[in-house]
């Protein structure tokens, strides 16, 4: 008999995790199924544009950016020098993005000429089934809602705040219902050395996808977004446009043990950091501190944009917000001293054909629970402090911890942690999920660790 995998039972949270991230191809795709999420929890949506009053910002709350998004629950002290239990993760994923001008052919092949995004394994892209997705900038008046319009009923619309009267342009955001294009890999009869001497990619030269055949027409690109949110091909004025795999993200195993999924890393802590917020809105009495989850963009490529972990947008809200309670910048400062971040991206577990690729007395095992991630040259954030505060909180909800240190002769990643820590000069810890084939089109992790993510996230915004 053929085993076909399920989500397990025992395991609640796996089914709403691949809904999730199957619905989030795209850092605003992301955003915007967190904020159908804390919608539908009762959060009140900020204008970014709009003054602040205290009422706003005295209950559950959320403000958006582009493809970020900060939410907090408020604690039982509503002073705007209250402390605050934050958790940040990134909406960003390393993978292909559409140049400016892509349209090009070549030997009667129509092509689509993008960029590498951040550390992506370029392998991983060759001979996958691969979407478009993303936002499309318009002309504003080319759309309309009276429901002659066909993109009036598009549900991924996004339209940026607006100040005064109508802006000249608009966003709207576009998925492919399929698979448009694909990274055709060398046949080894024109490559006998990669099964020896192994594949090498240029970035610029053999990773262009394949969209169609004939020769490419100046313009070809802009049409088929035009076509995808229902404009005429004048009234596109620019994108950002992204690749994704379109097979769905399933559990695999023999005993349905796996999770296999793109973007991963990190959108399952993205998941799980909104689902222990909406969790801890709904209980009987709130959190000691404020509970804060931001979601920050561009953080596969350092984070210094205007909605990356090292820009000024967090800093802004939380002052904002203070102001709104009545509080000063002081009060901000105050508050923030007393403050922790868990900085929440995914983690290696020990790889079973490379074990010596890592620190022998520091295997990380899936299924085994949150990891706690060092490094003393600060590629990791956490520090003894935070480290204790994450471990006690994980403790009282009897979630087990693991504790990760990266071998010492190959180069260490980073995270959002060590940015967030010096822009608030706030106690952080660097924590995350284990797992395989990071930043591969597709990774995997076990699905025994999505609850106590869950759970340890929850404790976190619950710890004194």
């Amino acid at each position: 008999m053929t085993h076909h995998p399920t989500t397990p039972s025992g395991h609640p949270g796996v089914a709403e995790l691949i809904s999730f991230i199957d619905a989030s191809p795209t850092p605003y795709h992301a955003v915007a199924t967190a904020q159908a999420l804390l919608d539908g929890a009762g959060f009140f949506a900020l204008d970014p544009l709009h003054h602040w009053d205290a009422e706003e910002v005295a209950q559950p709350a959320y403000v958006v950016r582009d493809g970020s998004i900060i939410a907090w629950v408020p604690g039982q002290d509503r002073s705007a020098d209250a402390a605050l239990r934050i958790i940040g993760a990134h909406t960003d994923s390393p993978g292909l993005r559409v140049r400016p001008r892509p349209d090009r052919s070549t030997a009667g092949w129509r092509q689509l000429g993008i960029e590498v995004y951040g550390g992506a394994l370029r392998n991983s892209w060759l001979d996958r089934d691969l979407g478009l997705a993303g936002r499309v900038a318009v002309r504003a008046d080319a759309v309309r809602d009276d429901g002659s319009d066909t993109a009036s009923h598009y549900e991924d619309r996004i339209a940026p705040p607006q100040r005064h009267g109508h802006p000249a342009s608009t966003h709207l955001t576009f998925r492919t219902a399929g698979a448009v294009m694909r990274v055709p890999q060398l046949a080894i009869h024109l490559d006998r050395d990669v099964s020896t001497a192994g594949l090498v990619l240029n970035p610029q030269q053999h990773l262009t996808p394949v969209w169609g055949l004939g020769e490419a027409t100046d313009g070809g690109f802009r049409r088929f977004l035009a076509e995808q949110v229902g404009v005429e091909p004048t009234d596109v004025i620019a994108w950002d446009a992204m690749a994704f795999d379109v097979q769905p993200s399933s559990v695999i195993g023999v005993d349905g043990e796996l999770l296999a999924a793109p973007r991963l890393d990190d959108l399952a802590c993205c998941w799980g950091a909104i689902r222990s917020l909406i969790d801890t809105s709904k209980v009987d009495l709130p959190p000691e501190h404020t509970a804060v989850v931001v979601l920050n963009d561009h953080e596969e490529v350092g984070s210094t944009t205007a909605t990356g972990a090292d820009g000024a947008w967090l800093a802004q809200v939380l002052e904002r917000r203070a102001a709104a309670l009545g509080g000063e910048r002081v009060d901000l400062l105050r508050s923030l001293a007393d403050s922790m971040l868990a900085s929440a991206d995914m983690a290696h577990a020990t790889h079973p054909n490379y074990p010596e690729r890592h620190e022998p007395q520091h295997h990380i095992r899936s299924g085994g629970g949150p990891v706690i991630k060092h490094n003393v040259n600060a590629r990791y954030a956490t520090e003894s402090r935070g480290a204790a505060a994450f471990r006690t909180a994980c403790e009282h909800a009897g979630v087990h911890i693991q504790e990760y240190s990266h071998r010492g002769d190959l180069p260490c990643g980073s995270t959002i942690g060590p940015l967030t820590a010096a822009q608030l000069a706030i106690d952080t810890v660097d924590v995350g999920m284990a797992m395989l084939s990071m930043h591969s089109v597709r990774e995997l992790m076990a699905v025994a660790d999505v609850e106590p993510m869950r759970s340890a996230f929850a404790a976190w915004f619950r710890s004194p």
